[in-house]
């Protein structure tokens, strides 16, 4: 009888404890990739570079979970991979707070993170592996930085901002918020606004036509990516102003998508700092060293420009560094794939 015991909790302990589902295609290399969503052109680059790079005929089976921009999805799709015994997971965080705890599992799986874009912010770097991505603070001084050398070109006084921000907690809204905030204080800008258009053209048009309505002494509308900056200029034109060099409200964008940059050499965009999202090779690079039993860097930024509308400015200074500015051409527009 007690043998029989025992047997029938063995059965039902093994019916509630499933063991690890197994997806692995032979000989293939599995990386699971949690994304954001599909919010932004350059969301759709960053998603487009990521497949074509782990392609089944380079050696790679992807997984690609789109989280809708909600970060508990990415934690169900990040359990989902370590469920399914994946080799690698790549992450690109909604937002930076709030992954310690799945990432301490992927840990104990020995599954290396690899995140990407944006930054996850825990007490243990040891959680993941490196990230790859962009000084996003650094993009923000650049702007703010070619924003005051073309005020002072111009002789402006009293200068009136609105900033429609990127998600809220994001690395990306973070670094380029603060670095306005910072220059504001600094330069003595007036920020009249200040609300999250949440990366996306619609959130962005709504948020514009609504500070239209409380105000319309705008000089300059500081948006954190070129689908808001797209959106900004919709509700702008709507309420009967103009945009651009000549009397209008002036943009200030960050990307460089292919749209954003038709709309720099248009002039409805006086400046445009690049946000490279072809970050596909440089995961495949860290995977490849980690393949080999290397040890690959911490942190790894992806190399960046600040186009400009009409040769408007060639150059600005940021912390001791000077950056040369390139102004948009055709050419520069057929060149991106994004």
């Amino acid at each position: 009888m007690a043998a029989f015991c025992t047997c029938v909790l063995c059965y039902f302990y093994m019916d509630t404890h499933p063991k690890k589902e197994v997806v692995k295609k032979k000989n293939l290399i599995t990386v699971g990739f949690a994304q954001v969503g599909a919010e932004s052109d350059w969301r759709t680059a960053n998603s487009i570079s990521i497949k074509k790079t782990f392609s089944e005929s380079k050696g790679y089976d992807l997984l690609f979970e789109d989280a809708r921009q909600m970060q508990d999805n990415q934690i169900k799709s990040i359990r989902k991979f370590i469920q399914q015994d994946v080799d690698y997971i790549v992450l690109a965080p909604v937002i930076e707070e709030g992954f310690e705890t799945v990432l301490e599992e992927a840990s104990r799986a020995k599954i290396p993170v690899i995140v990407i874009d944006r930054k996850v912010s825990v007490p243990d770097n040891n959680l993941y592996t490196t990230w790859i991505g962009s000084d996003f603070y650094l993009q923000g001084k650049k702007a703010c930085e070619c924003l005051n050398k073309y005020i002072i070109q111009k002789g402006m006084k009293d200068v009136n901002i609105v900033n429609i921000q990127g998600t809220l907690g994001s690395t990306s809204q973070i670094g380029r918020s603060n670095a306005l905030n910072e220059a504001c204080d600094k330069y003595g800008w007036n920020l009249v606004a200040q609300e999250p258009g949440d990366y996306t053209q619609a959130k962005s048009k709504e948020v514009m036509k609504n500070i239209l309505k409380k105000t319309k002494d705008i000089d300059f509308v500081y948006c954190e990516n070129d689908n808001e900056a797209f959106g900004a200029i919709e509700a702008i034109k709507e309420a009967g102003l103009s945009v651009g060099e000549n009397g209008g409200i002036k943009i200030i964008s960050f990307d460089a998508t292919k749209g954003g940059l038709k709309r720099t050499l248009s002039g409805e965009i006086l400046f445009d700092v690049e946000c490279n999202p072809l970050q596909g090779p440089e995961v495949e690079n860290v995977i490849k060293m980690l393949e080999e039993g290397k040890t690959p860097n911490k942190e790894y930024y992806v190399k960046e420009q600040v186009f400009v509308h009409d040769s408007i400015l060639t150059d600005v200074l940021v912390d001791g560094n000077k950056y040369d500015l390139l102004t948009v051409t055709d050419d520069y527009i057929s060149e991106r794939v994004y």
